[in-house]
């Protein structure tokens, strides 16, 4: 008979928490922006919707991939829901602050605080995916998707 043993590779402490307080930075950095934005009130309607219609898609598209990575487990017309999404919330989110008739420097923090929200949403959504894929290795369960799983099968004779 042949013994399985399953090294299930966790992320550390230290960069859960680093990821965890990048995420709450960029909240906070966009959210101030946003907050203290100059210029009418229906620009900053425009813009807190177009930063959580990018959030909540960078989630979707980064939870997409990482499901069909191994295998295809999605329809072809989901794909373009979740890719089309994506796509559109981040050209919309760019053309509202582009079409801003507000200082540039302004436009400048509104930006970079934007990419860098959805630049920690990606790494935030690996990072929980990763725990979740290793919390199932470790209760035995098959792995949740790809074989870069974070875990290593090694056959015992």
């Amino acid at each position: 008979m042949e013994n399985i043993v399953r090294i299930v590779q966790r992320d550390t402490g230290a960069w859960r928490l680093q990821v965890w307080i990048s995420f709450g930075i960029a909240l906070l950095v966009c959210g101030t922006g946003l907050a203290w934005l100059p210029g009418g009130d229906l620009d900053r309607a425009f813009m807190v919707m177009g930063y959580f219609f990018c959030l909540s898609s960078a989630f979707v598209l980064a939870k997409y991939v990482r499901d069909n990575a191994a295998s295809p487990a999605d329809t072809p017309m989901w794909a373009l829901v979740v890719w089309g999404g994506f796509a559109l919330s981040m050209a919309l989110t760019a053309w509202g602050l582009w079409r801003m008739e507000i200082n540039p420097t302004w436009k400048a923090y509104l930006l970079v605080s934007w990419l860098y929200l959805i630049s920690s949403a990606f790494t935030l959504a690996k990072t929980l995916r990763d725990s979740y894929e290793a919390d199932r290795l470790e209760r035995g369960e098959e792995a949740a998707s790809t074989p870069a799983a974070s875990d290593v099968a090694v056959a015992n004779h």
